[in-house]
């Protein structure tokens, strides 16, 4: 990559996720997007805490971060002027609106709260809702899912172990890919599925299920489908859209890989969402953090 003069002052924003790392580089006076890398942690390590226990190599983590930082350019990280960043699960998209929904290995749903509001003093552990302090002395009302992308990547899984017990041979993309596709061309069912695989924080043994099972309902198109509205109704189970519009939000801002990269998930979020839902270019958590801080520059 050609080298050129430090020209103008940038932040560094950096989403450190459960699958992967993200490190952006925003220019201040544009607030533009001019360099973004991306990593695999392959971080995930076995555990015997329990089954549904999951732990992570934090070193793994590093390098991966390691290895975003040392691929961009090295004349304008010279311009950084500040960093910001995004922890892992909990990255939600900092936006001015404040309104945001964020499927990538988990799901969050998040919206700012009034100034005058002031969390509870001890936490409920069995709300679904958490408060974050935000900026400003305001709070983020947050329902933190644990089932989100991981519940599909974990569908696709036990395909493809299905299939090469069966002794055949197709990639996990292919299966994703025409999964998608089946429940493109399958645009109802009744196949009820609650995906919660990994339980909750406020209901942990509240694991999934399956109903209203039938011979007409159990094709690769319905299954996919019910799957993905399965993930927007048990985070909508948590926050309600009534407590959105309640509070007077008047859009949702769409993000996460998850999301962004599955047109069925889109169609069920924009069915169940009396709301308009957006999604915007380059909306992810290190932009986000990004744009916060050169907002406050």
């Amino acid at each position: 990559m050609a080298q050129g003069p430090v020209s103008g002052q940038y932040v560094l924003g950096i989403d450190l996720g459960t699958t992967s790392v993200k490190a952006v580089l925003l220019e201040t006076k544009t607030n533009r997007v001019t360099d973004s890398q991306t990593r695999q942690t392959k971080a995930d390590i076995s555990s015997d805490t329990g089954i549904q226990a999951k732990e992570q190599d934090a070193g793994r983590i590093v390098d991966a971060l390691n290895e975003c930082i040392a691929a961009l350019p090295k004349y304008r990280l010279q311009g950084v002027i500040r960093i910001g960043v995004s922890g892992q699960m909990h990255g939600v998209v900092f936006w001015k609106a404040g309104k945001v929904l964020n499927v990538s290995t988990s799901a969050q749903l998040t919206f700012a709260l009034p100034p005058t509001f002031q969390p509870p003093q001890r936490p409920d552990p069995s709300s679904p809702l958490s408060y974050f302090p935000y900026f400003d002395g305001c709070y983020l009302a947050v329902a933190a899912s644990l089932n989100g992308g991981n519940v599909l990547a974990t569908f696709v899984g036990m395909f493809t172990e299905w299939i090469r017990e069966l002794g055949l041979d197709i990639n996990s993309s292919s299966i994703y890919t025409q999964s998608i596709q089946a429940a493109l061309n399958q645009h109802r069912t009744d196949l009820l599925i609650s995906p919660t695989i990994f339980g909750e924080r406020h209901a942990p043994d509240h694991l999934g299920s399956a109903s209203s099972i039938s011979a007409a309902n159990v094709s690769l198109g319905h299954m996919t489908r019910a799957l993905c509205r399965g993930i927007v109704q048990n985070l909508l189970s948590m926050l309600p859209p009534r407590r959105l519009q309640e509070s007077g939000v008047q859009r949702i801002m769409g993000s996460g890989n998850a999301l962004s990269r599955n047109e069925v998930l889109k169609q069920e979020v924009e069915k169940a969402f009396p709301l308009p839902v957006v999604y915007g270019k380059d909306v992810d958590s290190a932009v986000g953090v990004a744009m916060i801080l050169s907002d406050r520059i």
